[in-house]
């Protein structure tokens, strides 16, 4: 009976604790009261923010109150001036002492204060005019970095932002903020060229970003590339006028930042002697704004002056150095950085391809479909990279050109913030904050989900199709958020994700169709058998595939540059560029071979004799076929790769041609510098033959040792070959590398390259 009694008063106990862990306080006719001393500015930015928030999301409203109510619920926001937690630290948490609901918010300071407020707006619950907070809610937090910001430059690059007014950037700004950013960096100098969206000019627009930072007491920040060659006097002249006139006509400048070389080509024996005459105008006007550079573009001899200098003079002007593309190694450059000096990284969020984090395991058919400015939510992924890179530095101020990494933005603000945080749990958050409680969970599966889309074969991936069923499911289920451009994004992207998968398995079944009529050539003639492939091929033009999945594309890409200036289109929308997440002008680009085979057919039917256009057509329908013993490698594929193991981040890249509508053959336009590929069970009592494609040269290894060319032609679409002895393949391992040619004077769009491998016995 005693240990019946224990087990009955503990599970009671744990019933009575699940209870009150999992209730729920009202708070649907809750009070606001701000502290009495809040300066009169912040404080009204306080009133504003609560009462936006929470008209935003609900019919409830919130009233001010002017003194402790104990009767109803309260919220109360209040600076906690007793040294509680560091700077910007912050606590929330519910007291329901004596059946009275107050919720607390306290903050070390200002920004600390928004930062509960944030924190508030990830956890509220709202259904049905109704407002609860879990009744378990108390925490005590504070910031791990205390560098955590975006760059929102104003320019005519932009993919969207240059479409938006104060209103937007104010709104877009504060929900940065709320969800951990204390930066934002603006780009005032790098172009006066007016975007055909923007609503105010550049100047007056880059003013009120500056005073939206003052507004939310966060650091406004300017990147400023040089304007041109800094070792004449003019010049640099005419860039201390600009920064002055600059200087003077904003209301909060915390830092400027120089990129090094990136653009541009100055020495630092110009550009340091520069960057402290700056430091010593913006002290003039904005006494507490610190002077940051990169080393960005710097070879080692660049690398080397700039460290001398800083070792040699004193420079306590420089407040320290930023670590973006190009950079040194985030690791070493800290490492070799005197300690007085801060470091901050400057990664690039925001791209997909041709950039510092190239998706990883990525199909072709995306790099040429959606470009490298996609919507690109990467939770695991870029929160991976931070994690990596962060504790070499103070912090972050990422690279972003538009709203399409809105996702990538939070994830770091909250790695910086927290490093150990489950990054699911912090998508959980950003779907509550953005979507409301009852989606929260289910959207951030979606999310993570969007994400798997884009690992590995497009083809073999059938998740892409499971994807879209969730979303439709939520966009069915919830209409209300039909117009919140962040919501848009996302279903936008399952939808054509799932498209692009569609006409994928339709077009390359095509191509495999194609191929086997050009493999009967001899038994017609080759015209004809050009002829009969040629219309099977163009079935992806006249019967496409999922045209109603497209329809959903081209509505969500309207809806999004109605809502939040989204230009996913050159000629639709007006964008900069076709790199700018113009994803509706690359929509129907071939994703077979169709176009150069066009081509082929075309200059195949100028050849003098039947015999040589049949050759010809053997060696195209064959191109990426391995016959018995043989072995094909498209170099940068994720389906056609098998045997590539340079698959790190930095070792592919994808050509960009024509504004990203090359004729070229496909696999053409995937290349890596210098690959390696590894094979076992090769016959040990066979020679191989090595076949290469690409550009330039091929300095080619097998199992260390240099091969001799019997046949170099550099060209694109033609062939190296290289004998590779069984003596080489004694144990049936095989090593294939490529030493880099010195290739420093060359554009790096014109290094050699590889872009398809054959290992063939003889």
């Amino acid at each position: 009976m005693r240990i019946f009694c224990q087990l009955f008063l503990a599970l009671s106990l744990s019933i009575m604790l699940s209870s009150a862990c999992s209730r729920n306080y009202d708070f649907t006719k809750a009070s606001v009261l701000i502290q009495s001393d809040m300066d009169s500015s912040f404080r009204s930015t306080l009133i504003q923010i609560m009462d936006e928030e929470i008209s935003q999301r609900s019919s409830v409203t919130w009233e001010m109150a002017d003194r402790r109510n104990t009767k109803q619920a309260q919220i109360i926001l209040a600076l906690d001036t007793a040294d509680a937690y560091p700077p910007e630290g912050y606590r929330i948490f519910l007291d329901s002492k004596k059946g009275k609901n107050t919720l607390w918010i306290t903050g070390a300071d200002k920004r600390g204060l928004l930062y509960g407020i944030g924190h508030l707006f990830k956890v509220i619950r709202i259904s049905e005019n109704r407002i609860t907070l879990p009744a378990s809610l108390d925490i005590t937090t504070s910031p791990a970095y205390p560098i955590r910001g975006h760059q929102l430059g104003y320019r005519n690059t932009a993919n969207s932002w240059d479409a938006w007014t104060v209103e937007q950037y104010d709104r877009y700004i504060r929900e940065l903020v709320l969800l951990g950013s204390n930066c934002i960096e603006d780009i005032p100098f790098q172009s006066d060229s007016q975007s055909v969206h923007m609503l105010m000019p550049h100047r007056e627009m880059h003013i009120e970003i500056s005073g939206i930072c003052k507004k939310y007491d966060v650091d406004y920040w300017v990147w400023t590339p040089a304007g041109g060659d800094l070792a004449e006097e003019s010049v640099r002249e005419a860039a201390l006028k600009k920064h002055e006139e600059f200087y003077k006509s904003i209301p909060r400048l915390d830092a400027i930042f120089f990129p090094g070389g990136d653009p541009g080509h100055n020495h630092p024996e110009h550009v340091l002697p520069h960057l402290k005459e700056l430091s010593e105008l913006l002290k003039r006007y904005h006494p507490d704004a610190g002077v940051w550079i990169s080393l960005q573009g710097f070879n080692l001899e660049k690398i080397n002056y700039f460290l001398d200098y800083l070792n040699k003079y004193s420079a306590d002007w420089l407040t320290g150095v930023v670590n973006g593309p190009s950079s040194p190694p985030p690791d070493l450059e800290r490492d070799n950085l005197p300690e007085k000096y801060l470091h901050r990284l400057y990664g690039d969020i925001t791209h997909t391809i041709r950039c510092q984090y190239p998706v990883e395991n990525w199909d072709q058919a995306f790099a040429l479909t959606l470009g490298r400015e996609p919507t690109n939510p990467q939770p695991a992924y870029y929160a991976k990279i931070l994690r990596r890179d962060i504790p070499y530095s103070d912090g972050f101020l990422s690279y972003s050109d538009g709203i399409n990494d809105d996702v990538n933005k939070v994830i770091w603000n909250q790695v910086a913030w927290n490093p150990d945080k489950d990054v699911r749990e912090t998508v959980v958050e950003y779907c509550q904050f953005f979507f409301g409680s009852d989606v929260a969970q289910q959207a951030a599966d979606g999310i993570l989900a969007l994400e798997q889309n884009w690992n590995g074969s497009l083809r073999e991936n059938e998740a892409v199709e499971e994807t879209l069923a969730l979303w439709r499911e939520l966009e069915s289920s919830h209409p209300q958020l039909a117009a919140n451009w962040r919501w848009q994004q996302l279903v936008m992207r399952a939808y054509y994700d799932a498209y692009i998968r569609a006409r994928l398995i339709y077009e390359q079944d095509l191509e495999t169709e194609a191929n086997s009529i050009l493999s009967r050539a001899g038994e017609a003639s080759a015209d004809s058998a050009m002829s009969w492939a040629l219309a099977e091929l163009q079935k992806a033009d006249r019967n496409p595939a999922a045209p109603g999945l497209r329809e959903k594309v081209v509505s969500y890409c309207e809806a999004l540059f109605q809502s939040v200036g989204l230009q996913t289109s050159v000629p639709l929308y007006q964008a900069s560029g076709y790199e700018r997440g113009c994803i509706l002008d690359f929509i129907d680009y071939p994703l077979n071979n169709r176009w150069w085979l066009e081509d082929e057919f075309e200059k195949i039917r100028e050849m003098g004799t039947e015999a040589e256009k049949i050759r010809r057509l053997e060696l195209i329908r064959t191109w990426s076929q391995a016959g018995p013993g043989q072995y094909y490698d498209n170099i940068s594929s994720v389906s056609e790769g098998l045997n590539v193991s340079s698959r790190t981040n930095d070792a592919i890249d994808y050509a960009w041609w024509d504004n990203g509508l090359s004729r070229k053959r496909l696999s053409t336009q995937l290349f890596q510098f210098s690959p390696v590929l590894e094979y076992s069970g090769l016959d040990t009592e066979s020679d191989y033959l090595i076949r290469v494609a690409g550009f330039g040269e091929a300095l080619i290894r097998a199992n260390g040792t240099r091969l001799e060319a019997s046949l170099y032609n550099k060209e694109l679409e033609t062939f190296k070959e290289f004998k590779l002895p069984k003596e080489l393949i004694s144990e049936g391992q095989l090593k294939i590398t490529f030493d880099r040619p010195d290739e420093a004077h060359l554009n790096w769009r014109q290094y050699s390259k590889v872009t398809d491998l054959w290992l063939i016995p003889q």
